[in-house]
């Protein structure tokens, strides 16, 4: 059975309404048959994107605190050493997993620990890949601690199409590997910031599985 994410509920019910109603408009007001069935697939194709991109697939993580998991779907685009400015004000390797339209779009927590910091930055909509995207675009930005892997950073970046982040992060709050954490609608990308001699598991140009994958482990 599909399962669907609750940040997504009511654009499908919308979805739905819309959907019906263009399909019956056009076979009552439009007298070309092919025109209507062009119409009436063309609706069926962006009811089907809604659905996809909305999808909230059961993941089974398996917990550890000596690793990072993928908090997304997507591709490893980044992988380098940058000073995180915000929070840790020092070095960092920056790992940047992009998602694409297709990709699912829920953020899990990257491990376990205490929200030591949750903060939301409005911005811009550059692309998601644009150099300046991580610190100009809308944003929020989540620190997560335990015993193991130390302070982790990771930046959910609105895109050009994303105009909502959803942060579920509260700061004090106990949270499990693997977890809901939010959700950015259409498309984006999410940075993690991990300390420095890491050992990472994956490289530039992986796809990841977000729940599930490791990334990086202690």
């Amino acid at each position: 059975m599909i399962r669907f994410h609750k940040e997504g509920y009511k654009i499908i019910v919308i979805a739905f309404i819309l959907s019906i109603a263009g399909i019956l408009l056009a076979d009552r007001f439009i007298e070309i048959i092919w025109l209507v069935k062009v119409i009436q697939v063309a609706i069926l194709i962006l009811l089907f994107t809604v659905l996809q991109f909305f999808r909230n697939p059961k993941r089974v993580t398996t917990l550890d605190e000596r690793t990072i998991i993928a908090p997304v779907d997507g591709k490893v685009v980044v992988i380098e050493e940058v000073e995180e400015p915000e929070y840790f004000k020092d070095k960092r390797l920056q790992v940047s997993i992009f998602m694409s339209p297709i990709n699912v779009h829920v953020t899990r927590y990257a491990m376990s620990g205490i929200i030591k910091y949750s903060k939301y930055h409005p911005g811009k909509y550059l692309v998601a890949w644009h150099p300046k995207a991580s610190t100009e675009n809308e944003r929020t930005t989540v620190v997560i601690e335990n015993g193991v892997m130390g302070e982790v950073l990771y930046r959910q970046i609105a895109g050009a199409l994303a105009k909502r982040i959803v942060n579920y992060a509260k700061e004090g709050e106990e949270v499990i590997q693997g977890t809901d954490a939010g959700f950015i609608k259409f498309g984006s990308r999410v940075d993690l910031y991990l300390p420095l001699g890491t050992e990472l598991a994956v490289k530039l140009g992986d796809k990841v599985k977000g729940g599930t994958q490791i990334v990086a482990r202690k």
